[in-house]
């Protein structure tokens, strides 16, 4: 960022320094120091990248809803299918905290608009596509896109944020949840009846990120140096390497723990209320809608409360507050299941900000990196558990599978274990 700060020739005066300051020597030379507005929460930034996030995670849901048509049309077998979907799983998840690496260190401001520009045209590859490798470029394109989108995109959501970074990423992430449950819709009302080269009108979705990203890298280029020192007053650098493999460690515990249970009904839920309470399968429909907007209500809400009360206690109650509705859901009737699934989702899903805020902190300097590896666990984890989930289920039965899962939230224990990265006044 300093290259960007010395680009613009801004010349404001140092802030000053004491020997306690977190702000570095670096973040606090002439030309990263501004003075004030733009060190605010910049809430027209912020919703511009949710709204970004939106439109990418409305493309990314499009690939797997287009499955059963691709299916038909190519006359794909199963493997065929799974071939598709680990590319695209691959690039999308698991190139993300290496991308959010190398930006760490040479920052690529216009990488956000370019990355976008490779899923436009992975999209319209879909479209064309006329054999089963073309398909695997495309989805592979499409996956690549979003490895440079999430890792950047929560880079400026928390330069935006002006110290409010658990707020900050619930708005980021909120966004992703809506665009992952308007794609399928999309796809069902445009796909679907149209075929394969309606694919292409999805190529509009995308210019429009590209455009709305241009203006959050010009806002960038333009004030982010500003924000920069105040992420750093909120810098924390006191863990050692130990405590912070320890931290690590811990986290990938907390998101086995949450993304396989919220696997569990994001991919199982219909299948277990179908069996074991014989609803239909639009009623089904109707409880997962239910649940997944308690969902986007906690993750909404976990980062602002994280900011007030810090990130180890949100994380707490996320896990260990959810653990009675968890146990107690796969013995209650169909009224009480729908009230707990609510709750289930409500709580556990305010964790995922909280554990985002509280990696960036304990890892100060490596914000793409960590963001890239928080969402790359998020994807990889739950693709994962769904296929477990899956195997157990054909093995053991649905209503087994949710009893096993509802001691999942007790892996929150773990948090004991999670060093404290909040700043202590001298």
């Amino acid at each position: 960022m300093s290259d960007n700060a010395a680009a613009l020739g801004d010349t404001s005066p140092a802030l000053p320094t004491s020997p306690t300051s977190p702000v570095s020597p670096r973040l606090s030379s002439p030309t990263l120091a501004s003075p004030s507005p733009a060190q605010g929460f910049a809430v027209r930034i912020v919703g511009a990248v949710a709204f970004a996030h939106l439109l990418n995670d409305t493309i990314q849901a499009l690939v797997s809803s287009s499955y059963p048509l691709l299916k038909a049309e190519f006359a794909l077998s199963f493997t065929e299918i799974g071939w598709i979907a680990l590319v695209f799983q691959i690039t999308a998840s698991l190139l993300q905290p290496w991308i959010g690496l190398y930006t760490d260190k040479h920052p690529k401001p216009y990488l956000l608009p370019m990355g976008m520009v490779v899923t436009l045209v992975g999209i319209g590859l879909l479209s064309v596509a006329g054999q089963f490798s073309t398909l695997l470029v495309a989805a592979a394109l499409i996956g690549v896109g979003s490895s440079t989108f999430h890792p950047e995109a929560s880079r400026i959501a928390r330069l935006a944020s002006g110290g409010r970074f658990g707020t900050a990423q619930s708005m980021f992430q909120v966004g992703g949840n809506t665009g992952s449950a308007i794609g399928p819709l999309m796809a069902a009302a445009i796909i679907m009846p149209h075929g394969q080269p309606a694919i292409a009108w999805f190529m509009l979705v995308a210019a429009l990120a590209i455009w709305v990203l241009l203006r959050v890298t010009d806002w960038r280029l333009k004030h982010a140096p500003a924000q920069v020192v105040v992420s750093g007053k909120h810098a924390v650098s006191g863990l050692s390497r130990r405590q912070i493999i320890r931290a690590l460690a811990v986290i990938a515990v907390l998101m086995f723990a949450k993304f396989v249970y919220i696997a569990a009904f994001t991919n199982y839920f219909t299948f277990y209320l179908i069996e074991r309470f014989h609803v239909s399968v639009q009623s089904s429909q109707f409880y997962l809608f239910i649940f997944l907007g308690a969902v986007a209500a906690g993750t909404f809400a976990g980062g602002p409360v994280g900011d007030r009360i810090g990130r180890k206690a949100v994380v707490w109650v996320s896990f260990l507050g959810v653990a009675p509705f968890a146990l107690l859901l796969p013995h209650v009737d169909l009224f009480w299941t729908g009230v707990l699934a609510i709750m289930v989702g409500l709580v556990m899903s305010s964790a995922f900000a909280a554990l985002v805020v509280y990696a960036q902190e304990a890892l100060p300097g490596r914000v793409g990196m960590i963001s890239g590896l928080m969402f790359g666990l998020m994807f990889g984890i739950g693709g994962l558990g769904a296929a477990g989930l899956g195997h157990l289920a054909d093995t053991n039965g649905i209503v087994w599978v949710y009893k096993l899962c509802a001691y999942l939230p007790l892996l929150g224990f773990a948090t004991a274990l999670l060093p404290d990265t909040r700043v202590r006044k001298p």
